[in-house]
């Protein structure tokens, strides 16, 4: 699963991606993505690392790609135009930046700061692309129906119902879609205004919870819309990314911060996706593994390796709390914690596992 990074140009998007994936913008390009892996903070992993002695722990983790700049037109080549846009429908859902903070050092592409103004370019870019799309497609569509094939007219079922939406100035995300071939139709169309959003607020190192007016209007935009809303000062989180430890602590305690806020981030983008995380502990690894929310017991053993989910017999199961609260697996067993769960089990967020299997 991977997320992308948009938003216009010198709203912050590459010091974000590189204060979550720790890599670096490609000095020479521009009219290129940026593609890297961020890492899921999660306490649930320091939990059981305090209590089963291991070599490493491994913990679960996003592709995150940082694309080309938008600007007004783009849906119709303007800027990078296509370029951007073909990086955006290969993800599977976005983190919008807009830009929060003042800087005589960095202009702004429109002249003035207004969060809200900048939200609606860049929405409105996203729908008018996906409207040429579709206006583009639905000849096809009504040819290839004509065959009467399932797949076929639920595309065009699809095109049909985006349209006068599009039209509308409307994104396409939360189309009432009836049946699993229209759902199916719609994930292969890709369009950008179907995708989810994460908005975060690119605020000033004066005003890192976001209390600011221009991020009080992406925190409205965002509730109004059911989306997340995170305020991030990218500048600091890619300096608090270099400290060590413990000169990290120091800092954001001065901040009044309990944790950077590229972990809420990274958590909020994770929740967007509809994801959960499961683990395995043990000498060699302490794991979180990363399945689909509500995944049953055989996928969850996919995610480690295919052959356990075909071999899958039985999964052994308790939660982190419970590793946390007695201290072994064996106290744990003693209690009466561990369950032994079989192939209509549902996972729980949170479960650590040990798979029986046979192939």
């Amino acid at each position: 699963m991977e997320v992308g990074i948009v938003g216009l140009p010198y709203v912050g998007k590459t010091a974000l991606f590189r204060a979550l994936t720790g890599v670096g913008a490609d000095p020479g390009g521009a009219a290129r993505a940026n593609v890297g892996v961020a890492p899921i903070p999660d306490p649930r992993l320091d939990a059981l690392a305090r209590h089963v002695e291991t070599k490493k722990v491994v913990p679960a983790t996003l592709k995150v790609v940082d694309v080309p700049g938008l600007v007004r037109g783009a849906s119709e080549g303007g800027g990078l135009g296509n370029a951007f846009l073909s990086h955006v429908r290969d993800v599977d859902a976005l983190i919008h930046v807009v830009r929060c903070f003042r800087s005589a050092d960095v202009p702004h592409v429109d002249g003035s700061l207004d969060a809200a103004r900048d939200i609606e370019t860049v929405e409105l870019e996203l729908i008018l692309a996906d409207l040429q799309m579709v206006e583009n497609a639905l000849p096809r569509a009504e040819k290839s129906a004509r065959k009467k094939e399932a797949d076929s007219e639920a595309r065009l079922s699809v095109l049909k119902k985006a349209e006068p939406l599009l039209s509308e100035g409307r994104p396409v995300r939360g189309l009432p879609l009836d049946t699993e071939d229209e759902r199916r139709a719609m994930r292969g169309l890709a369009m950008l205004s179907a995708k989810p959003v994460l908005y975060v607020a690119n605020v000033g190192e004066n005003d890192p919870q976001g209390e600011g007016e221009q991020a009080r209007r992406v925190r409205e935009h965002a509730a109004a819309h059911h989306a997340g809303f995170v305020p991030v000062c990218a500048q600091l989180e890619a300096e608090l990314a270099e400290l060590e430890p413990g000169e990290r602590a120091e800092m954001l305690a001065g901040l009044g911060l309990t944790e950077p806020a590229l972990h809420k981030l990274a958590r909020a983008a994770y929740a967007l996706l509809g994801l959960q995380s499961f683990y395995t502990a043990g000498p060699k690894e302490i794991r979180a593994w990363t399945i689909p929310a509500a995944s049953k017991a055989p996928q969850a053993a996919g995610a480690i390796h295919t052959d356990f989910e075909r071999g899958f017999i039985r999964v052994e199961v308790y939660s982190v709390d419970d590793m946390d609260k007695y201290g072994s697996e064996k106290a744990i067993r003693d209690a009466g914690r561990q369950r032994t769960e079989g192939k209509d089990y549902v996972m729980r967020d949170g479960d650590v596992c040990h798979f029986l299997f046979n192939i």
